[in-house]
């Protein structure tokens, strides 16, 4: 019997020595076997991980190493999202080259996910500022463009004045920089983009067919794409300067076209600059737009502003209605026509402007039974009640908004006042950044041929490695050496584009990379990632759900226009993990204290917090995300050195489904410790029990022992059913279960008789490797004290025998009278009467008929029992 207890620290880095040695995760692509493709969002290389890459490596990880034990050759692979504007910031902070800080942090972090023991295959292993890397994106780049997929056109950007970058909606707070405190101004400036909306119907129609994705993103992402079918129609004007004389709209609500009150164009509109060249206050109003934020969000929430130009529209359907016309800042150039019908009445924002500029508002239905229409709403997103319509373009009555949308589209095309239009939201991909640390954009701008491409032969561009970050904005701008170059075509002076990719395309194409990272000749090996895409199981936080699987859907496809690959869709299944959350703890300045500077003492409502160095009273807050402005996160290196790696991925799996928040406890951790210990000795038992069982299965079983191999199998089956699903914390209830089986059968006195002795082996190494893909460390240990050959990450996954999953017995429900009175226990085979004579010996059925005859009992097989008194 093995007495000491299991020592993580000394057991862990040696059995990851090992793997590492005999390279048992590595994945040939040669292998015969079925494929299966596992990744998790591959990190940013910021110096250290958290708890939430603990937690999503572990996912990930447990899934490779089933699917490994099931015979598929598994592709696990791990590499680094390197490029952004983090590793400048850096560099001007630190004084450090992006690139020294961008590999230093990668070594630190890559040693932290070694120590996890995760079944990667590092020989796949890149970061996407590697020149070998992004030689190849630039490849596709220049494809793309060859392809028509491609365009340099003026676009509006964020634009921070101090850094002197573009800046991602996102970046934009409350109408600044979010680094610089900078007011953001909109620019219009020369960008490349990725006709992403080439493809909005066809990214929009696939959804339907990512059956192994969220609900919720899927929904996102139409939401995102945002497809609308409307009318497109023209306003006459009356007032406007030569040249405009019409004014064309798209609008989604066709049947609320007898509600409008105003019009309203975008700042940005042809005719909103036509009129600022000869109206100062025109083009002040203008300017005053342009400082605000570009996202919906901000254009939503944003205090709504308008200029009456004295210009006014003709309806289409009534020449003698007219409606002012206002410049406005919530309309947005990019979507429809950048002008729009203003009915207050049916949607908030017009409702907001209307309001603030006392303009009419007209409702063209009111709800049924209502005698009088409401002048003066507040809107209900997403209205659809059966509605009475009085001002409409066809007869009054009632139906649905939907109705009244269909029949109002079909009345304006029949008549000749607008035609059906279909428009997305989804716009095209603005990739360009003024900034150093990104894939350089391979283009030269030549004053004789315009804009010519690098040649292939001359790829990577490389970005130069002698820079300065001594003031704001591109250094790539200032490096004249690196800038001005020959043009390839003709030879004369030219300048190269100093623009960098979005970090958005580095990670949009990675995945496909990780097949083959060994092909120096192309982005992708045709019939090697042809046979390992798409990715079986995507795993990644759902904060990515739009824009990186949006991005990566685009690229697929435009990969394979190019010949790159033969498939649409790069994710074939997608899971997105919830946060690892703790509570906060603020000090009596105000101050947060991290978890590490506090005791904690009491339960329930009676626990108290205090500092650990003085012992002053300290305020146990919310349950938040981890953050370090909170202080309330944990380093995932101190758990490991703690408690080792094994318990912090028990720990992460076991406390809440793999979807939601899981919440870090202390007393969490410290239970996960326990439960490897007891694992241990467990197994070291049933080892001593092993050594006397017989070689050669039994040919019978006792009760006992066939009660433990039932416990046995029946755990085997339900494991591998919730893994398949990503339930991983039902399984790991399920190993709890087992686990405790065997502890009875371990506890019952006496000597074990052969059978038993045989079914205890049997149990204790499909318990080990049961918990093996969770725990692997702890697994190959009790592998080694099991005596079996190799290592239980090479071992084939136990088989189930069915027959141990048929339940001997069957438990009905007793009803007397209607009423259920208990439960009965009898053979699954048993006949009729003694069903009968089991259900009237119990208490309960004796005490319900209180001395009455029984009239009637009637037994639905296994089912139920009535009973009628």
């Amino acid at each position: 019997m093995i007495n000491e207890r299991y020592n993580a620290r000394e057991t862990e880095p040696r059995w990851q020595r090992q793997w590492d040695e005999l390279a048992i995760f590595a994945t040939k692509n040669s292998d015969p076997r079925p494929k299966y493709y596992v990744l998790e969002m591959f990190p940013y290389p910021s110096g250290r991980i958290h708890m939430g890459h603990v937690r999503n490596y572990t996912m990930g990880d447990v899934v490779a190493r089933f699917q490994r034990a099931q015979g598929k050759n598994v592709l696990h692979p791990m590499g680094w999202d390197a490029f952004g504007m983090p590793a400048e910031n850096a560099a001007m902070a630190n004084k450090v080259h992006p690139k020294t800080w961008t590999y230093e942090n990668i070594a630190s972090m890559k040693k932290q996910l070694k120590s996890m023991g995760l079944s990667l295959d590092w020989a796949r292993e890149f970061a996407t500022c590697d020149p070998a890397y992004y030689k190849h994106q630039q490849r596709m780049f220049l494809d793309f463009l060859a392809a028509g997929l491609v365009e340099r056109k003026q676009s509006k950007v964020n634009w921070d004045p101090v850094d002197m970058t573009v800046l991602a909606n996102e970046q934009v707070i409350d109408g600044r920089g979010w680094r610089s405190g900078a007011e953001v101004e909109q620019r219009e400036l020369t960008q490349w983009f990725f006709k992403i909306s080439k493809y909005s119907d066809e990214l929009l129609s696939a959804l339907d067919t990512l059956d192994r994705w969220p609900d919720k993103v899927r929904t996102m992402q139409r939401n995102w794409i945002g497809k609308s079918e409307g009318l497109r129609f023209d306003f006459g004007l009356v007032g406007a300067p030569t040249g405009f004389d019409t004014l064309p709209v798209f609008t989604t609500r066709p049947d609320t076209m007898y509600g409008p009150t105003f019009a309203a164009i975008s700042p940005d509109h042809p005719l909103a600059k036509a009129l600022a060249e000869s109206n100062p206050e025109v083009a002040a109003f203008n300017e005053k737009c342009r400082h605000m934020g570009t996202s919906q969000a901000e254009i939503d929430t944003a205090e709504k502003l308008g200029f009456d130009t004295g210009i006014k529209v003709t309806h289409p359907a009534d020449a003698s209605w007219t409606l002012p016309l206002y410049i406005a800042n919530f309309v947005l150039m990019d979507y429809g026509t950048g002008a729009i019908i203003g009915c207050p009445a049916h949607d908030q924002r017009d409702l907001d402007f209307a309001r603030k500029y006392d303009l009419p508002v007209l409702d063209v239905f009111v709800p049924v039974g209502s005698d009088e229409r409401v002048q003066d709403i507040a809107f209900v997103p997403g209205k659809t009640d059966t509605v009475q319509y009085v001002r409409w373009v066809g007869e009054p009555g009632v139906m649905t908004c939907e109705e009244a949308m269909k029949q109002s589209l079909e009345i304006f095309v029949r008549d000749g006042w607008g035609k059906r239009e279909i428009n997305f939201r989804l716009r095209d991909w603005g990739i360009s950044r003024q900034r150093y640390w990104g894939c350089p954009i391979p283009i030269i701008h030549c004053e004789v041929c315009g804009t010519v491409p690098v040649p292939i032969k001359n790829l990577p561009v490389e970005l130069p490695e002698d820079i300065e970050f001594d003031r704001p904005g591109n250094p790539l701008d200032r490096h004249a050496a690196w800038k001005h170059v020959p043009c390839p075509q003709c030879g004369a002076p030219a300048r190269r584009e100093t623009d960098t990719m979005d970090t958005f395309v580095d990670s949009s194409w990675y995945f496909s990379r990780f097949t083959d990272p060994w092909n120096v000749d192309a982005p992708t090996t045709p019939d090697v990632v042809n046979r390992m895409m798409p990715v079986d199981q995507y795993i990644g936080g759902v904060e990515h759900a739009i824009l990186h699987l949006l991005y990566s859907r685009f690229f697929t496809r435009a990969m394979k226009a190019t010949g790159h690959v033969d498939f649409d869709e790069p994710f074939a299944g997608m899971f997105t993990q919830g946060m690892v959350v703790h509570e906060t703890y603020r000090k009596e300045d105000g101050t947060f204290a991290s978890p590490a500077e506090i005791n904690i003492v009491g339960d329930g409502d009676g626990r108290r917090a205090t500092m650990l160095d003085d012992g002053s009273a300290v305020a146990i807050g919310a349950i938040e995300k981890m953050s370090k402005s909170k202080r309330n996160t944990v380093d995932p290196d101190d758990i490991m050195g703690t408690y080792g790696a094994d318990t912090a991925r028990w720990f992460m799996l076991s406390d809440s489904p793999p979807d939601r928040d899981v919440i870090w406890s202390e007393e969490g951790v410290k239970g996960a410790s326990r439960f490897v210990q007891r694992l241990w000795r467990q197994v070291n038992e049933s080892a001593e029990h092993g050594k006397t069982a017989p070689a050669s299965r039994p040919a019978g079983f006792g009760a006992d022992a066939l009660a433990l191999r039932k416990a046995s199998h029946g755990a085997l089956a339900k494991v591998s059913s919730e893994i398949e699903k990503l339930h991983f914390n039902v399984c790991l209830a399920h190993i709890r279960e087992f686990s405790n089986a065997l502890g009875e059968a371990l506890a019952r006195p006496g000597t074990p008789t052969p059978d038993m002795c045989w079914a205890l082996h049997e149990a204790s190494i499909i318990l080990v490797q049961l918990f093996a893909p969770m725990m692997p460390h702890l697994a190959e240990e009790c592998w080694g004290v099991l005596g079996q050959n190799g290592m239980v990450s090479e071992a084939h996954w136990p088989q189930i025998e069915p027959n141990l999953l048929v339940e001997d017995t069957m438990t009905l429900p007793v009803q007397v009278n209607g009423k259920k009175r208990g439960e009965v226990t009898v053979a699954r085979d048993a006949p009729n009467s003694e069903i009968e004579a089991a259900v009237l010996a119990l208490d309960t059925v004796k005490q319900a008929l209180d001395g009455k005859p029984v009239r009637k009992l009637i037994i639905v097989p296994q089912r139920i029992v009535n009973v009628v008194g």
